[in-house]
């Protein structure tokens, strides 16, 4: 199996559990394609085209993700102080509150992962992860 893929399906399965406890805490009403997108919004915003980018999607399938999540009340599109032409996409009242239930899944999993791997192994694993991203972050993104 592929390197990708290894990295691939325990973000798959973090994922997963994520889902399943926003589900479980009554946030059933996102999907993975909108978490996705929900986890790209700053903390003060952003912009539709760089949320498109960091996703690796169109403009157009960002778009039509962000409208799904705002009329479920995640988002909220709101102007954008440096560019008034501009609108900034953030994280509206449903969205806040469903981030200590992610959050706390999230926890739960890497508890799980370092019970399996040993806190050694963890730390390493954060570390040799966190070198990959210097490479990974500065590199030209495929079209």
């Amino acid at each position: 199996m592929n390197t990708g893929l290894l990295l691939l399906i325990p973000y798959r399965w973090l994922e997963n559990r994520v889902l399943s406890a926003l589900a479980a805490a009554g946030f059933a009403d996102v999907t993975v394609a909108q978490l996705r997108i929900v986890q790209l919004v700053g903390p003060h915003g952003t912009r539709l085209t760089e949320l498109a980018a960091q996703a690796q999607v169109t403009k157009q399938t960002a778009g039509f993700l962000v409208d799904q999540l705002e009329k479920a009340g995640w988002v909220e599109r709101v102007p954008d102080p440096s560019d008034r032409r501009a609108r900034l996409v953030r994280v509206a009242e449903r969205g806040r509150a469903a981030i200590p239930v992610a959050t706390a899944a999230v926890a739960e999993v890497e508890a799980e992962w370092t019970a399996h791997l040993g806190e050694a192994r963890m730390t390493e694993l954060r570390r040799t992860l966190a070198d990959l991203r210097d490479l990974t972050d500065q590199a030209p993104q495929p079209h």
